[in-house]
């Protein structure tokens, strides 16, 4: 049988991989029951629905024809880099690294960082529109955690409120 579509191909394969990986995960923890459900059930069910789509996203790949055949393009390393990044220098803002003296910056920081850094992974930057849409995330994230949930972690730099 021909693949008929490459992106929707592999990208069914990552969806299998994924999910058998969360399910087999899961078989770690008690699974429990549905009326009783203990740590695993949720990741269990999830990987099974996740590998279940994607074998339905690669048979379908499989069957449906496409013009070109959706060949899968270079890799983008730029989006890839910008991205994981961001997301580390978030982690590290946030809590800071103890093992070498790098104080937590806080919540607020780590957004603003966390915007700005993954808004270069894109084609244009816009400073004006990054600061707007990182305003809004920062103001949003401290309504959602810190207020409305009550969590207990560093909102600004631990060096200015101590």
């Amino acid at each position: 049988m021909k693949i008929k579509s490459q992106k929707d191909f592999f990208a069914g394969l990552l969806f299998i991989v994924v999910g058998i990986a969360f399910a087999w995960g899961a078989t770690n923890y008690n699974i429990g029951e549905g009326a009783r459900m203990g740590p695993g059930y949720f990741p269990l069910v999830l990987g099974i629905l996740l590998a279940a789509i994607g074998s339905f996203t690669v048979f379908e790949a499989m069957v449906v024809e496409t013009e070109d055949g959706e060949p899968v393009g270079k890799f983008a390393w730029r989006p890839l880099f910008f991205i994981i990044a961001s997301n580390v220098v978030f982690g590290i803002l946030l809590g800071g690294l103890p093992a070498i003296g790098f104080p937590a910056f806080g919540l607020i920081v780590g957004i603003y960082a966390l915007v700005f850094i993954a808004a270069l992974a894109g084609e244009e930057f816009k400073a004006k529109e990054v600061f707007v849409l990182a305003t809004i995330l920062a103001i949003g994230s401290y309504l959602a955690f810190i207020v409305m949930l009550k969590l207990q972690f560093p909102v600004w730099p631990s060096f200015i409120v101590g």
